[in-house]
């Protein structure tokens, strides 16, 4: 089958392709009894994309089982435009609607809004672009992100917050905005993950962005100007009790493993960042950790060899040898693990200047001893507090001097030249 590819930057994950004469993007918009919201609904959204939206798309009204004359509405409209589509369901819930068009769906964007159109959709297109690109998988309208502009009552904006925060308590939910209207993923994605996601309400966007979350996709947030209507039919109560029971399933599903979250990372997930372009620094924040785990051991070791050379030497010996072994060897870790710096080259040179950042802590460690001493007479806990604190200040002059002065000729330099 031949297929249209959407272009974009490289970004190494594959971008949208559409099978020719199919719409590369299928908006869909859940219903139930909106027989009066469904037909402006559906003129705005289509005339903004026709005039604002430069590929083809598809927009597809979910009837959920309504009682009243939405259908009948959405049908007429379908007769009106040839690119507007009805689906009929024979039960209620977003999640099933969604479930039901999104695996269908011959579209390699897929995407849904509520019928009230809260949200502006001035920011469908920086919601879309990332997916059609390929630099995300996932896309959400986020009223909780800096930017966002939004008018709401106090009660409903005192529920959203409290229930992220909830789904950051147990979850460990990364995304600011579950429960916006207004979301897009790639069909590749949803293929993959729409089988493991049980929930057919309101509660099917939180596991959808959480099981992504923890296979590794990229979630794009989009702040977004929304408005809050009025007059939704949403049972707030009826809803907040479904998310918290949903919650309390998803959480035992990660824990117990009946979802297979390994296999989807294998499938889905973006693989690790692999520096290797010279000059370029690994992740601070890796640095930090892997700096602070070894400083955590070197610190421990440095009292073990302290408290061993006190039983039979003075205090500002027992220092010196404690803190020239540690040094040494904190030295040689954090070349290898904290800069990923391989190979012998260099080594001796990198040895010679952590010496001086050693005399530089021994300065520090030493001072502090000798201020002890000339101003008491220190019991041993009292030395092993003042070195404690001597240290953690030693710690953090180490980490900025291995950073931007000893590691930091070497991280310029060609890997294959650092192993030679």
């Amino acid at each position: 089958m031949t297929a249209a590819i959407i272009s974009g930057a490289d970004t190494g994950r594959r971008h949208a392709i559409a099978p020719t004469g199919s719409p590369v993007l299928d908006v869909v918009i859940p219903v139930y009894n909106e027989e009066t919201d469904l037909e402006p609904c559906i003129r705005r959204l289509h005339a903004y994309l026709v005039e604002q939206f430069p590929y083809s798309f598809r927009i597809t009204v979910a009837d959920n089982a309504s009682t009243d004359d939405t259908l009948h509405v959405a049908e007429r409209l379908s007769r009106e435009f040839d690119d507007v589509e009805v689906r009929h369901l024979e039960e209620k819930g977003r999640g099933r609607a969604l479930r039901a068009v999104w695996s269908t769906s011959d579209s390699p964007v897929l995407a849904y809004m509520d019928v009230d159109l809260s949200t502006d959709l001035a920011a469908l297109g920086p919601l879309i672009a990332p997916l059609l690109s390929g630099h995300s998988d996932l896309a959400i309208g986020s009223r909780l992100a800096r930017g966002a502009r939004v008018v709401r009552g106090p009660k409903r904006e005192f529920i959203s917050r409290c229930y992220n925060l909830i789904l950051r308590g147990t979850l460990a939910a990364k995304f600011s905005d579950a429960q916006c209207g207004f979301k897009a993923i790639r069909a590749d994605v949803a293929e993959r993950l729409l089988p493991h996601i049980q929930d057919t309400g309101w509660f099917f966007d939180t596991e959808l962005l959480v099981l992504a979350q923890k296979a590794g996709l990229r979630i794009h947030e989009v702040p977004v100007d929304w408005i809050d209507d009025p007059d939704s039919s949403v049972n707030i109560v009826a809803t907040a009790t479904a998310d918290l029971k949903g919650i309390a399933r998803l959480t035992k599903a990660t824990l117990t493993g009946q979802i297979p979250i390994s296999g989807l990372r294998e499938q889905l997930g973006r693989a690790p960042i692999q520096v290797q372009a010279p000059g370029v620094a690994p992740s601070l924040v890796r640095q930090l950790v892997r700096f602070a785990a070894i400083g955590v051991a070197s610190t421990v070791a440095y009292l073990v060899l302290f408290l061993l050379l006190r039983t039979f030497t003075g205090a500002q010996a027992a220092n010196l040898v404690a803190l020239l072994v540690t040094a040494i060897g904190n030295t040689a870790l954090n070349r290898r693990l904290t800069f990923g710096i391989r190979g012998r080259g260099g080594a001796g040179l990198h040895q010679f200047q952590g010496l001086v950042v050693f005399g530089l802590g021994l300065g520090l460690t030493s001072g502090a001893l000798a201020l002890l001493h000339t101003m008491t007479a220190p019991g041993l806990p009292l030395e092993i507090t003042a070195l404690v604190l001597a240290n953690l200040a030693a710690t953090v002059l180490r980490f900025l001097l291995l950073r931007g002065w000893v590691f930091r000729s070497s991280r310029r330099r060609p890997a294959t030249e650092m192993e030679s």
